[in-house]
């Protein structure tokens, strides 16, 4: 089997590592640890410890004791004390940390307690720091404030020194296909693609790189972007030409659900082939719109599948 890694933190890492779980292929995801806020926030300033809550996610989404498991992980404490809005999984993966003294393990042990297919791996045993320059020239710190401050972000870096796991170097060294995305652009995808040796690794991987592009924009990361746009400031990040295909939606939103994103400010990222194609990228467009609650999501197994027929044309 394929080995394939995908890179990302928040809700569309999660989505996607559902939908590839159920296609024949070796997975290791690699997950941002930069979150200050909610729960994993309060457990980082109270334990001292990188981030946990995108891991839980990540941990749900590829159990195969589906759903009890992200009953258990995803159960929020509704209580007058300290426990309150707590994740059972964070929580968890708190007690794991400090028994192992490291989140590496600490996922190890879990995933076979959960039965986890693949690997979960963060990108940093370190307490990754986020900070955002803005094009108005504000400097905010911290990557909850990033995203509550809905400016236009003209670069993003670590506070301070972030190192990569060996672990983390290995899986990438040994992919078949790396996928960076599904997930906000400066506050989850390119938080792992920062540190120095990450981008060395990263271009001096023989694998394929493919972009899986949102589809819709956030206020204050991507306003404004097409599919294009993404692409040139993920290889700004790690280095020209990086990215070799890109799997975009091609259906449009219907009109009602862009209506209600006008209140968040965002709109449908603009798939431009003739801006693709002039920079060399590879381009699978395809259906991949799910409407949940509202909102417009991919749809986990449409996306996978358009990865694993790619994956077996290699």
């Amino acid at each position: 089997m394929k080995n394939v890694v995908v890179i990302g933190g928040g809700t569309g890492l999660s989505t996607l590592l559902r939908g590839l779980k159920l296609f024949p292929m070796n997975i290791t995801a690699i997950v941002t640890v930069a979150d200050d806020g909610a729960s994993s926030g309060r457990l980082r300033r109270e334990f001292d410890i990188p981030a946990v809550g995108d891991l839980r996610n990540v941990l749900v989404s590829l159990s195969e004791a589906e759903p009890l498991v992200e009953d258990l992980l995803q159960y929020r404490f509704n209580t007058y004390s300290d426990l309150d809005k707590h994740a059972m999984g964070n929580l968890l993966l708190t007690a794991m940390y400090n028994i192992t003294g490291s989140l590496t393990k600490s996922l190890e042990s879990l995933s076979k307690i959960f039965n986890i297919k693949g690997k979960v791996l963060p990108i940093t045993e370190d307490k990754a720091i986020l900070v955002a320059h803005t094009t108005d020239g504000k400097t905010i710190e911290g990557e909850s404030k990033i995203t509550k401050a809905g400016k236009h972000i003209k670069k993003i870096e670590y506070k301070n020194r972030v190192r990569v796991t060996p672990e983390v170097l290995e899986a990438v060294h040994d992919a078949d296909l790396i996928i960076v995305g599904i997930g906000s652009l400066y506050t989850s995808i390119i938080p792992n693609l920062l540190p120095r040796e990450m981008k060395k690794a990263l271009m001096n991987s023989s694998a394929k790189k493919m972009y899986i592009c949102n589809i819709m924009s956030e206020h204050g990361e991507t306003d404004g972007y097409s599919v294009s746009d993404c692409v040139k400031q993920i290889n700004k990040y790690v280095g020209k030409n990086f990215i070799d295909i890109v799997l975009a939606n091609k259906k449009k939103v219907p009109d009602e659900i862009l209506e209600l994103y006008k209140n968040e400010k965002a709109s449908q990222i603009m798939l431009d082939k003739e801006e693709l194609k002039k920079m060399g990228v590879e381009l699978i467009s395809a259906d991949l719109l799910s409407i949940k609650n509202n909102q417009a999501r991919h749809d986990n197994v449409k996306t996978a599948l358009e990865v694993f027929t790619y994956l077996t044309k290699e």
